[in-house]
């Protein structure tokens, strides 16, 4: 079956974070004695599905989660490393071409990000890219980790295609690639620097024509 929508992941496959690796230096800042790995699943649920009056209180939950005391000094360093990503980000150099190129072939375009309140927000502002998207889904505002496969159900409905008419995209094997997969959607992994090994691949977005067909 044809492909009619293209679901893409933000940080990483159309936007440049502002900082190598918030998440890493978020785990270092913290100082959690755990594995990376099982660190960023229990702090993506606890800071990318919810709504905080500010970033002051996020921090104080993720600290509680972690049970880190939340010192004034460890809250302002997690609130400028989240701060300066989101100042500093940029859309990679053909994203913005190529999105409106894939929009003239006809084919609906969606975002789909785990990130925090008031992060993609600004910079898709910033940047006009609003308009590129026939849909939005940022985790914090639904409540829902992309790899969730509850999330490919909302966007079947929203985007009016079936789930074998959709592609996602993403820089991630663990959330991106394997949630869809999860859901029963096809996917391709951005890998932008052509460092990494698998078999539906691209590192750019003209690379993906070949699963466009």
């Amino acid at each position: 079956m044809a492909i009619k929508a293209l679901i893409f992941d933000f940080w990483g496959t159309l936007v440049e974070n502002g900082v190598s690796s918030p998440l890493f230096s978020t785990y270092k800042i913290l100082r959690v004695p755990m594995p990376f790995s099982p660190f960023v699943i229990q702090f993506e649920e606890t800071f990318f599905t919810r709504k905080f009056n500010d970033q002051t209180e996020g921090f104080v939950s993720v600290c509680d989660t972690f049970n880190v005391r939340p010192l004034p000094i460890v809250i302002d360093k997690l609130i400028g490393i989240w701060n300066k990503n989101k100042l500093l980000a940029k859309p990679y150099e053909d994203t913005i071409a190529g999105s409106k190129a894939l929009r003239e072939k006809g084919f609906k375009l969606a975002l789909v990000s785990n990130a925090p309140m008031n992060s993609v927000e600004p910079v898709l502002e910033k940047f006009e890219m609003n308009d590129l998207f026939d849909v939005v889904h940022i985790s914090s505002n639904t409540g829902i980790l992309k790899q969730n496969p509850e999330i490919f159900d909302h966007l079947s409905k929203e985007l009016g295609v079936t789930k074998d008419e959709m592609l996602m995209i993403g820089d991630s094997m663990e959330t991106d690639i394997a949630g869809a997969e999860a859901a029963g959607v096809a996917a391709v992994l951005m890998d932008r620097r052509n460092t990494r090994k698998y078999e539906r691949r691209a590192d750019n977005l003209e690379g993906l024509a070949p699963y466009l067909q």
